[in-house]
């Protein structure tokens, strides 16, 4: 009796150490999803996935704060969280709005604190207007999608991004888009469950004991991040053009050109850092500015044209939007044209730059330079048609030997000519009657 007693007591005891060992064998790991959606943050996500995988996680909590951004880096953002074989849980602790809506239904499981909010997902255009049907479509597709593959009714998502549903008992009437409460997306089946904090998430989640990794952004993520925000590109763009412009007519500053250099160094290190384009592409911008300024040593036209599309060329491969880089253009080359002009017309500056590659001296009249002896002096002369004229030839006036042309009509050789038109070498004459 006493031997069972004993196993008895051994299996308890095994059977309460190991759910304790367990979750001290878990390890899950915290990562931010803050500021604006854009693919500097596609790029940290897609590490920090790598990471967890690596490391064998059991879970991966996305700490959601995010008014949204980008929809097209929203779409790579839910690709991996869709094709990672790790559980994902969105944890909203104030806002998952727009595209961080679309990332939060992308997860396997939503959580969110009582004050957060989640939904108003319309697309726009990078000018903050309503993007066109075809985008609108799409947007609505995958919308519903992300809620159809983890059990949600599509119908609410649906509703973030179109105000034509009508949606009365959320408080999304026809002519609004739906945002859920905590309270609300609990009721819909869009959360499942809301916690005060991490500590009744984690005890929710059963991971209190467990392996708890905090994965933050590196600073050059965070800075590749900063440089490829929608908004700072074109400023990017604009200060290159002005520090080029403003070097080119005061050379010898330095620090305009320096900013213009530097302008440029970032747009690149952005997109190199936060994995939007490749070396490649630095190489060909590079190219691009060896043959401009080729093209002032050898001039031709060719060399400056195929520099200047491998420079334009070399920016829209580094960028994913083109639409977002033709008008980053556009604006940098408008701000630099008005300045060029502004310098001109009002400060008086040239373009000092150029003066070494261009010739600028000029060979004319008003300073002596003559093509030809002008021999107006001959004008009202008489003398001898010693050829005929035909009506060139030549003929002697005042003892010299000319070349000489009629106004036009045959002169037979030693008849008496007149001068009547002098035009720099070319002497004119006209027949003299004998008497």
């Amino acid at each position: 009796m006493r031997s069972w007693r004993v196993v008895f007591l051994f299996c308890l005891m095994i059977f309460l150490l190991v759910p304790f060992a367990s979750a001290k064998d878990k390890v899950v790991y915290v990562v931010p999803v803050e500021a604006t959606v854009e693919k500097g943050l596609a790029a940290f996500l897609e590490r920090a996935l790598d990471t967890a995988e690596s490391a064998q996680a059991d879970l991966v909590i996305f700490e959601v704060n995010t008014p949204g951004g980008a929809v097209d880096a929203a779409g790579e953002i839910a690709k991996l969280l869709t094709d990672t074989s790790v559980k994902t849980v969105a944890y909203v602790n104030n806002r998952a709005l727009s595209a961080g809506a679309y990332i939060s239904l992308s997860a396997d499981e939503i959580y969110m604190v009582p004050s957060a909010t989640m939904g108003s997902a319309a697309v726009i255009d990078s000018a903050g207007n309503a993007a066109d049907k075809k985008a609108q479509s799409y947007w609505l597709a995958a919308m519903a999608t992300a809620a159809e593959q983890n059990g949600r009714d599509p119908i609410y998502a649906k509703a973030m991004a179109d105000e034509n549903l009508d949606l009365p008992e959320y408080g999304a009437e026809k002519g609004k888009l739906l945002t859920f409460t905590a309270k609300q997306a609990k009721k819909a089946g869009y959360s499942e469950g809301t916690v005060s904090g991490k500590a009744e998430l984690y005890s929710i989640l059963g991971i209190e004991d467990a392996d708890i990794r905090s994965l933050e952004e590196s600073f050059p993520e965070k800075l590749a991040r900063f440089l490829t925000n929608p908004y700072v590109i074109p400023l990017l763009l604009t200060l290159a053009g002005i520090g080029i412009v403003i070097e080119i007519f005061s050379p010898g500053l330095i620090f305009p050109g320096l900013i213009g250099v530097l302008s440029l160094v970032l747009f690149f290190y952005g997109h190199l850092v936060a994995g939007l384009t490749g070396y490649e592409t630095l190489v060909l911008f590079i190219l691009g500015i060896v043959l401009v300024i080729l093209e002032f040593f050898i001039p031709g036209g060719i060399a400056g044209l195929l520099g200047l599309t491998a420079v334009v060329g070399s920016l829209f491969l580094a960028a994913s939007d083109p639409v977002h880089i033709t008008i980053s253009l556009l604006i940098a080359l408008t701000v630099s044209i008005c300045l060029s002009i502004l310098l001109v017309k009002v400060f008086g500056k040239k373009m000092k730059f150029f003066r070494k590659m261009i010739l600028t001296d000029s060979t004319n009249t008003e300073q002596g330079y003559v093509s030809n002896p002008n021999r107006t002096e001959l004008i009202g002369m008489q003398g001898k048609a010693v050829t005929d004229l035909r009506p060139a030839g030549t003929a002697i006036i005042n003892e010299e030997r000319l070349d000489v042309v009629s106004e036009g009509s045959f002169i037979l050789k030693g008849s008496s000519v007149k001068v009547v038109k002098v035009e720099g070498s070319r002497i004119v004459v006209r027949e003299v009657p004998e008497n």
